[in-house]
């Protein structure tokens, strides 16, 4: 079973930018959808963006534009490159890879905060 590690959370101004990252902790695997979710206090977990291993992206309308994500298919990593913050982006951010025989790994979460 594949491990996620996340990092890169942390608190910051309305207008201000963070860097997310995720590192599977097996090299020797072929991770088909790496994506970031968030969950707000008081509600369902819900998709920001995903992106294949072909590098096709898929966004949130709600950060169109602002968030930017990317992966390291070397390194098995994913990375959500977060502009423009608002306070409504406040929420833990959860890293997911899906392997290529179908199994799924949830990172731990990171907390994001943005004050206004």
């Amino acid at each position: 079973q594949v491990q996620l590690v996340e990092s890169g959370g942390g608190l910051v101004q309305a207008g201000g930018s963070l860097r997310l990252s995720c590192t599977a902790s097996r090299s020797r695997i072929i991770i088909n959808s790496m994506g970031w979710y968030r969950q707000a206090p008081g509600k369902q977990r819900e998709l920001v963006a995903t992106i294949t291993l072909s590098g096709s992206t898929d966004y949130a309308d709600s950060v169109k534009g602002r968030f930017t994500i990317s992966r390291d298919n070397a390194k098995n990593s994913v990375y959500l490159q977060m502009n423009s913050l608002k306070p409504e982006d406040t929420a833990v951010y959860y890293c997911k890879a899906t392997q290529s025989n179908g199994v799924r790994a949830w990172g731990q979460g990171t907390q994001v905060t943005v004050s206004s």
